[in-house]
């Protein structure tokens, strides 16, 4: 086969082509636009044999402190389409390798399996988790419901019957300001880390119709919400959090389900729950299914000799960056 790479500068034509080939929603444009407003730039590029559009890959770059050159990443990519990945991973890299001073290539596809030639590795730090949990919206509600833990079916039930609750969409700045007063509330009692504020209505503003925010409500005041992004494919939790008022109605239990048949209702194929990573929120996630999905995961193509020196200190600096942003 004969391959040829186009870059895409046209939004609407380029979440076409993605939407086209099933592709994740950190694909689509606005993601890449979120990202460039933020330390990256994107960049779009249509791989075709001859006319026939047989890959896509959205590619973020980001430069890296002191002397490492820049780190070129693909989230939930490529999006390959009945070719071998390995070619396509391969053809990708040599245009990074053209087109970049790179640190390393970094590839994490939306797919459980994903073939690369030997010279590719696995990341040591991982961006998006690989273990996580993919409901298949194919199937009918109580085959979902069938699939929860008794717990969950009943705590859907009670906060769905609880009579102050009312769960809303959100379309609004003013109303996701009301929510990220409640994330805020929710990382101080969990002890996560935020991005800057700018960044979520950047991320409001750039993902369009491609959010999905429901946020439920007691008496006009919102206790929890659940911020979604979305594929024709593929639903994808961004961010969510509850208020102790929240929590005590487990008002995130019919606010998630809620999620889950509204996505469905759209046609979207699959929702995934943004990944499992063994924390009190894992606990929650993990009662929605009896099973889990193990993704490709995080591969790196090192593109320099201070690759090693990065890949040894990135998991330090992750957990000194975590320990300020508690700070």
């Amino acid at each position: 086969m004969s391959y040829s790479i186009q870059d895409s500068n046209n939004p609407v034509a380029w979440d076409e082509l993605v939407r086209e080939a099933g592709g994740h929603p950190l694909q689509l444009w606005g993601w890449g636009e979120l990202k460039s407003r933020h330390r990256f730039t994107a960049e779009r590029l249509i791989v075709r044999d001859g006319d026939t559009v047989v890959a896509l890959a959205q590619l973020l770059t980001r430069k890296l402190p002191g002397p490492f050159p820049d780190l070129v990443y693909c989230p939930r990519g490529p999006v390959v389409c009945d070719v071998s990945t390995a070619e396509i991973a391969d053809l990708l890299l040599e245009h990074v390798k053209r087109n970049h001073k790179a640190l390393a290539f970094s590839i994490e596809p939306d797919e459980e399996h994903f073939e690369l030639t030997s010279k590719w590795q696995r990341a040591k730090s991982p961006i998006l988790p690989a273990r996580t949990l993919i409901l298949d919206l194919q199937q009918s509600d109580d085959a979902l419901l069938g699939d929860m833990t008794k717990k969950h079916r009943q705590y859907i039930r009670k906060s769905e019957r609880e009579p102050s609750l009312e769960i809303r969409p959100v379309t609004s700045l003013e109303q996701l300001e009301e929510c990220l007063a409640i994330y805020e509330q929710t990382a101080e009692r969990a002890q996560f880390g935020l991005h800057e504020h700018q960044y979520y209505v950047d991320a409001f503003e750039q993902l369009g119709d491609r959010n999905a925010i429901w946020a439920s409500y007691e008496h006009n005041l919102p206790v929890a919400f659940l911020w979604l992004t979305h594929s024709d494919r593929t639903s994808f939790e961004l961010y969510g959090g509850m208020s102790a008022r929240g929590q005590a109605l487990r008002a995130n239990y019919a606010l998630k389900w809620h999620a889950i048949r509204a996505m469905k209702s759209r046609g979207v194929h699959r929702y995934d729950l943004g990944g499992l990573i063994n924390d009190g929120v894992t606990t929650f996630k993990k009662g929605f299914a009896s099973h889990e999905d193990l993704l490709a995961g995080t591969w790196d193509y090192p593109l320099s000799t201070l690759y090693s020196v990065w890949s040894g200190l990135l998991p330090t600096a992750k957990k000194v960056f975590r320990s300020i942003k508690r700070r």
